[in-house]
Protein backbone atom coordinates (compact mmCIF):
# COMPACT_ATOMS: atom_id res chain seq x y z
CA UNK A 1 0.00 0.00 0.00
CA UNK A 2 3.04 2.28 0.10
CA UNK A 3 2.45 3.37 -3.51
CA UNK A 4 -1.11 4.55 -2.85
CA UNK A 5 -1.50 8.30 -2.62
CA UNK A 6 -4.44 9.37 -0.42
CA UNK A 7 -6.88 11.65 -2.22
CA UNK A 8 -6.29 15.37 -1.80
CA UNK A 9 -3.38 15.06 0.63
CA UNK A 10 -1.97 18.50 1.30
CA UNK A 11 -5.21 20.40 0.78
CA UNK A 12 -6.40 22.35 3.83
CA UNK A 13 -9.86 20.80 3.91
CA UNK A 14 -10.41 17.26 2.67
CA UNK A 15 -13.95 16.15 1.89
CA UNK A 16 -15.15 14.01 4.79
CA UNK A 17 -17.93 11.42 4.92
CA UNK A 18 -19.39 10.19 8.20
CA UNK A 19 -21.50 7.04 8.58
CA UNK A 20 -23.07 6.28 11.97
CA UNK A 21 -24.52 9.23 13.87
CA UNK A 22 -25.31 7.69 17.23
CA UNK A 23 -24.50 8.80 20.76
CA UNK A 24 -20.84 9.25 19.85
CA UNK A 25 -20.91 9.74 16.10
CA UNK A 26 -23.28 12.70 15.95
CA UNK A 27 -21.20 15.07 18.12
CA UNK A 28 -18.00 13.87 16.45
CA UNK A 29 -19.43 14.66 13.02
CA UNK A 30 -20.66 17.99 14.37
CA UNK A 31 -17.10 19.03 15.26
CA UNK A 32 -15.96 18.18 11.74
CA UNK A 33 -18.55 20.31 9.98
CA UNK A 34 -18.07 23.17 12.44
CA UNK A 35 -14.34 23.08 11.67
CA UNK A 36 -15.17 23.88 8.05
CA UNK A 37 -14.73 20.48 6.43
CA UNK A 38 -17.14 19.67 3.59
CA UNK A 39 -19.13 16.86 5.26
CA UNK A 40 -21.44 14.19 3.84
CA UNK A 41 -23.39 12.08 6.33
CA UNK A 42 -25.45 8.90 6.33
CA UNK A 43 -27.35 7.22 9.14
CA UNK A 44 -30.31 4.89 9.59
CA UNK A 45 -32.07 7.53 11.69
CA UNK A 46 -32.94 10.58 9.61
CA UNK A 47 -33.30 12.82 12.69
CA UNK A 48 -29.53 12.81 13.31
CA UNK A 49 -28.86 13.47 9.63
CA UNK A 50 -31.25 16.43 9.65
CA UNK A 51 -29.49 17.96 12.65
CA UNK A 52 -26.16 17.88 10.85
CA UNK A 53 -27.64 19.17 7.61
CA UNK A 54 -28.76 22.23 9.57
CA UNK A 55 -25.10 22.74 10.54
CA UNK A 56 -24.03 22.62 6.91
CA UNK A 57 -23.54 18.92 6.14
CA UNK A 58 -24.88 17.20 3.04
CA UNK A 59 -27.12 14.13 3.37
CA UNK A 60 -26.39 10.92 1.45
CA UNK A 61 -28.78 8.06 0.80
CA UNK A 62 -26.20 5.28 1.14
CA UNK A 63 -22.61 4.47 2.14
CA UNK A 64 -21.84 4.26 -1.59
CA UNK A 65 -22.99 7.85 -2.07
CA UNK A 66 -20.88 8.95 0.91
CA UNK A 67 -17.78 7.33 -0.59
CA UNK A 68 -18.36 8.90 -3.99
CA UNK A 69 -18.46 12.36 -2.42
CA UNK A 70 -15.54 12.01 0.04
CA UNK A 71 -11.79 11.84 0.33
CA UNK A 72 -12.03 10.32 3.81
CA UNK A 73 -14.94 8.20 5.01
CA UNK A 74 -15.35 7.76 8.77
CA UNK A 75 -17.48 4.96 10.20
CA UNK A 76 -18.73 4.91 13.79
CA UNK A 77 -20.89 1.80 14.07
CA UNK A 78 -21.92 -0.66 16.80
CA UNK A 79 -20.00 -3.83 15.88
CA UNK A 80 -18.05 -5.80 13.30
CA UNK A 81 -21.03 -7.04 11.22
CA UNK A 82 -22.34 -3.51 10.75
CA UNK A 83 -18.95 -2.22 9.62
CA UNK A 84 -18.44 -5.12 7.21
CA UNK A 85 -21.92 -4.60 5.75
CA UNK A 86 -21.37 -0.86 5.28
CA UNK A 87 -18.03 -1.52 3.60
CA UNK A 88 -18.84 -4.50 1.42
CA UNK A 89 -22.62 -4.36 0.92
CA UNK A 90 -24.24 -3.94 -2.48
CA UNK A 91 -24.53 -0.20 -1.85
CA UNK A 92 -21.51 0.02 0.45
CA UNK A 93 -18.35 2.09 0.64
CA UNK A 94 -16.41 -0.11 -1.78
CA UNK A 95 -19.17 0.24 -4.38
CA UNK A 96 -18.47 3.97 -4.49
CA UNK A 97 -14.76 4.00 -3.71
CA UNK A 98 -11.92 5.07 -5.96
CA UNK A 99 -8.19 4.42 -5.50
CA UNK A 100 -6.76 6.62 -2.77
CA UNK A 101 -9.95 6.88 -0.71
CA UNK A 102 -9.24 6.62 3.01
CA UNK A 103 -11.64 4.65 5.18
CA UNK A 104 -11.14 5.47 8.86
CA UNK A 105 -13.13 3.14 11.11
CA UNK A 106 -13.60 4.67 14.56
CA UNK A 107 -15.91 1.89 15.72
CA UNK A 108 -14.84 -0.67 18.31
CA UNK A 109 -14.69 -4.03 16.54
CA UNK A 110 -12.51 -7.12 16.56
CA UNK A 111 -8.97 -6.94 15.28
CA UNK A 112 -9.71 -9.97 13.08
CA UNK A 113 -12.58 -8.15 11.36
CA UNK A 114 -10.46 -5.01 11.02
CA UNK A 115 -7.68 -6.85 9.23
CA UNK A 116 -10.19 -8.65 7.00
CA UNK A 117 -11.84 -5.34 6.03
CA UNK A 118 -8.45 -3.72 5.42
CA UNK A 119 -7.46 -6.55 3.07
CA UNK A 120 -10.69 -6.20 1.07
CA UNK A 121 -10.15 -2.47 0.78
CA UNK A 122 -6.51 -2.86 -0.22
CA UNK A 123 -7.67 -4.92 -3.20
CA UNK A 124 -9.43 -1.76 -4.44
CA UNK A 125 -6.53 0.49 -3.41
CA UNK A 126 -8.52 1.97 -0.54
CA UNK A 127 -6.48 2.86 2.55
CA UNK A 128 -7.78 1.56 5.87
CA UNK A 129 -7.20 3.18 9.25
CA UNK A 130 -8.59 1.82 12.51
CA UNK A 131 -9.00 4.61 15.04
CA UNK A 132 -11.25 3.58 17.94
CA UNK A 133 -11.86 6.11 20.69
CA UNK A 134 -12.20 6.38 24.45
CA UNK A 135 -13.88 9.09 26.48
CA UNK A 136 -17.59 8.38 26.15
CA UNK A 137 -20.25 10.86 25.17
CA UNK A 138 -18.57 13.56 27.27
CA UNK A 139 -15.37 13.22 25.29
CA UNK A 140 -17.29 13.15 22.01
CA UNK A 141 -19.24 16.31 22.88
CA UNK A 142 -16.19 18.18 24.19
CA UNK A 143 -13.78 16.97 21.48
CA UNK A 144 -11.49 15.50 24.15
CA UNK A 145 -11.49 11.89 22.99
CA UNK A 146 -8.43 9.68 23.19
CA UNK A 147 -7.92 8.16 19.74
CA UNK A 148 -5.92 4.97 19.21
CA UNK A 149 -4.68 4.69 15.64
CA UNK A 150 -3.69 1.66 13.63
CA UNK A 151 -2.30 2.66 10.22
CA UNK A 152 0.86 3.43 8.32
CA UNK A 153 2.40 6.76 9.28
CA UNK A 154 1.67 8.41 5.96
CA UNK A 155 -2.05 7.68 6.22
CA UNK A 156 -2.12 9.09 9.75
CA UNK A 157 -0.48 12.32 8.57
CA UNK A 158 -3.24 12.71 5.99
CA UNK A 159 -6.10 12.46 8.52
CA UNK A 160 -4.44 13.93 11.60
CA UNK A 161 -6.00 17.41 11.15
CA UNK A 162 -9.44 15.79 11.11
CA UNK A 163 -8.69 13.71 14.20
CA UNK A 164 -7.57 16.83 16.03
CA UNK A 165 -11.03 18.39 15.79
CA UNK A 166 -12.52 15.33 17.53
CA UNK A 167 -9.90 14.35 20.07
CA UNK A 168 -7.31 15.58 22.52
CA UNK A 169 -4.89 12.61 22.50
CA UNK A 170 -4.04 10.96 19.20
CA UNK A 171 -1.68 8.03 19.62
CA UNK A 172 -0.27 6.04 16.71
CA UNK A 173 -0.14 2.51 18.10
CA UNK A 174 1.22 0.72 15.04
CA UNK A 175 0.03 -0.90 11.78
CA UNK A 176 -3.60 -1.60 10.88
CA UNK A 177 -5.34 -3.50 13.68
CA UNK A 178 -3.18 -2.01 16.42
CA UNK A 179 -5.80 0.58 17.30
CA UNK A 180 -8.36 -2.13 17.99
CA UNK A 181 -5.88 -4.02 20.15
CA UNK A 182 -5.34 -0.88 22.21
CA UNK A 183 -9.09 -0.32 22.51
CA UNK A 184 -9.60 -3.89 23.76
CA UNK A 185 -6.97 -3.23 26.43
CA UNK A 186 -8.73 0.04 27.28
CA UNK A 187 -12.01 -1.80 27.80
CA UNK A 188 -10.39 -4.21 30.24
CA UNK A 189 -9.50 -1.24 32.44
CA UNK A 190 -12.82 0.58 31.97
CA UNK A 191 -14.85 -2.48 32.99
CA UNK A 192 -12.60 -3.09 35.99
CA UNK A 193 -13.06 0.50 37.14
CA UNK A 194 -16.84 0.41 36.74
CA UNK A 195 -17.13 -2.81 38.72
CA UNK A 196 -14.68 -1.65 41.41
CA UNK A 197 -16.58 1.63 41.77
CA UNK A 198 -19.86 -0.21 42.17
CA UNK A 199 -18.35 -2.47 44.80
CA UNK A 200 -16.83 0.34 46.86
CA UNK A 201 -20.00 2.46 46.75
CA UNK A 202 -22.21 -0.38 47.91
CA UNK A 203 -19.72 -1.54 50.54
CA UNK A 204 -19.32 1.98 51.96
CA UNK A 205 -23.06 2.49 52.24
CA UNK A 206 -23.87 -0.93 53.72
CA UNK A 207 -21.04 -0.61 56.24
CA UNK A 208 -22.39 2.75 57.40
CA UNK A 209 -20.24 5.39 55.69
CA UNK A 210 -21.34 8.13 53.28
CA UNK A 211 -20.32 6.88 49.81
CA UNK A 212 -20.00 10.41 48.48
CA UNK A 213 -17.51 11.35 51.18
CA UNK A 214 -15.66 8.09 50.66
CA UNK A 215 -15.23 8.95 46.97
CA UNK A 216 -14.02 12.45 47.85
CA UNK A 217 -11.48 10.94 50.24
CA UNK A 218 -10.03 8.30 47.95
CA UNK A 219 -10.03 9.93 44.52
CA UNK A 220 -7.16 12.21 45.47
CA UNK A 221 -4.89 9.30 46.35
CA UNK A 222 -3.80 6.02 44.81
CA UNK A 223 -7.39 5.21 43.76
CA UNK A 224 -7.57 8.28 41.51
CA UNK A 225 -9.01 7.50 38.06
CA UNK A 226 -11.27 8.89 35.35
CA UNK A 227 -14.19 6.81 36.58
CA UNK A 228 -14.18 8.27 40.10
CA UNK A 229 -13.86 11.76 38.65
CA UNK A 230 -16.82 11.40 36.31
CA UNK A 231 -19.31 8.72 37.34
CA UNK A 232 -20.20 8.82 41.07
CA UNK A 233 -22.01 12.17 40.99
CA UNK A 234 -24.28 10.86 38.25
CA UNK A 235 -25.07 7.80 40.31
CA UNK A 236 -25.66 9.83 43.49
CA UNK A 237 -28.11 11.95 41.48
CA UNK A 238 -29.94 8.81 40.36
CA UNK A 239 -28.80 9.31 36.78
CA UNK A 240 -27.99 6.03 35.05
CA UNK A 241 -28.69 7.21 31.50
CA UNK A 242 -25.91 6.33 29.09
CA UNK A 243 -22.76 8.15 28.36
CA UNK A 244 -21.66 4.72 27.13
CA UNK A 245 -24.25 1.95 27.08
CA UNK A 246 -23.74 -1.11 29.27
CA UNK A 247 -24.70 -3.30 26.30
CA UNK A 248 -21.82 -1.83 24.32
CA UNK A 249 -19.44 -2.39 27.22
CA UNK A 250 -20.58 -6.03 27.27
CA UNK A 251 -20.07 -6.29 23.50
CA UNK A 252 -16.54 -4.91 23.87
CA UNK A 253 -15.74 -7.33 26.68
CA UNK A 254 -16.80 -10.22 24.47
CA UNK A 255 -14.34 -8.94 21.86
CA UNK A 256 -11.66 -8.89 24.57
CA UNK A 257 -12.42 -12.44 25.67
CA UNK A 258 -12.41 -13.73 22.09
CA UNK A 259 -9.02 -12.09 21.57
CA UNK A 260 -7.72 -13.57 24.81
CA UNK A 261 -8.81 -17.03 23.70
CA UNK A 262 -7.22 -16.60 20.26
CA UNK A 263 -3.87 -15.58 21.77
CA UNK A 264 -3.94 -17.87 24.80
CA UNK A 265 -3.98 -15.12 27.44
CA UNK A 266 -5.78 -15.83 30.74
CA UNK A 267 -7.92 -12.87 31.89
CA UNK A 268 -9.60 -14.05 35.11
CA UNK A 269 -10.62 -10.60 36.33
CA UNK A 270 -12.04 -9.58 32.97
CA UNK A 271 -13.90 -12.90 32.72
CA UNK A 272 -15.69 -12.09 35.99
CA UNK A 273 -16.45 -8.54 34.90
CA UNK A 274 -17.83 -9.85 31.61
CA UNK A 275 -20.29 -12.00 33.52
CA UNK A 276 -21.37 -9.05 35.70
CA UNK A 277 -22.15 -7.03 32.57
CA UNK A 278 -23.84 -10.10 31.11
CA UNK A 279 -26.11 -10.17 34.17
CA UNK A 280 -26.91 -6.47 33.77
CA UNK A 281 -27.84 -6.90 30.11
CA UNK A 282 -29.80 -10.10 30.80
CA UNK A 283 -31.87 -8.18 33.36
CA UNK A 284 -32.93 -5.74 30.65
CA UNK A 285 -30.64 -2.90 31.74
CA UNK A 286 -28.31 -2.86 28.76
CA UNK A 287 -29.46 0.59 27.62
CA UNK A 288 -28.26 2.16 30.88
CA UNK A 289 -24.78 3.61 31.39
CA UNK A 290 -21.91 1.18 31.90
CA UNK A 291 -21.62 2.51 35.48
CA UNK A 292 -25.06 0.95 36.08
CA UNK A 293 -23.25 -2.35 36.64
CA UNK A 294 -23.56 -1.18 40.26
CA UNK A 295 -27.13 -2.52 40.00
CA UNK A 296 -25.80 -6.08 39.94
CA UNK A 297 -23.74 -5.41 43.08
CA UNK A 298 -26.78 -3.78 44.72
CA UNK A 299 -28.88 -6.83 43.99
CA UNK A 300 -26.29 -9.22 45.37
CA UNK A 301 -25.79 -7.08 48.50
CA UNK A 302 -29.55 -6.52 48.89
CA UNK A 303 -29.18 -2.75 49.20
CA UNK A 304 -29.98 0.17 46.91
CA UNK A 305 -27.46 2.97 46.56
CA UNK A 306 -28.94 6.11 48.15
CA UNK A 307 -29.57 9.03 45.82
CA UNK A 308 -30.02 12.73 46.45
CA UNK A 309 -33.54 14.17 46.54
Amino acid sequence: MDDITPANVGLPKMRVGFIGLGLMGKPMAGHIVKAGYPLTVHNRSHAAVNELVKLGAQAATSPRAVAMNSDVVITMLPDSPEVESVVNGADGILAGARPGLIHMDMSTISVTATRRIAALEADQRVIHIDAPVSGGDVGAKNATLSIMVGSDEYALLAVEPILKVMGKRIIHIGPVGSGQIAKACNQIMVAAQMVAMGELLVLAQKAGADPEKVVDAIKGGAAACWTLDNKPQRLFAGNRTPGFKASMQYKDLNIVMEMAKAYGVPLPGTATNTQLFNALVANGLGDLDNSAVVAVIEQLAQIALATKE
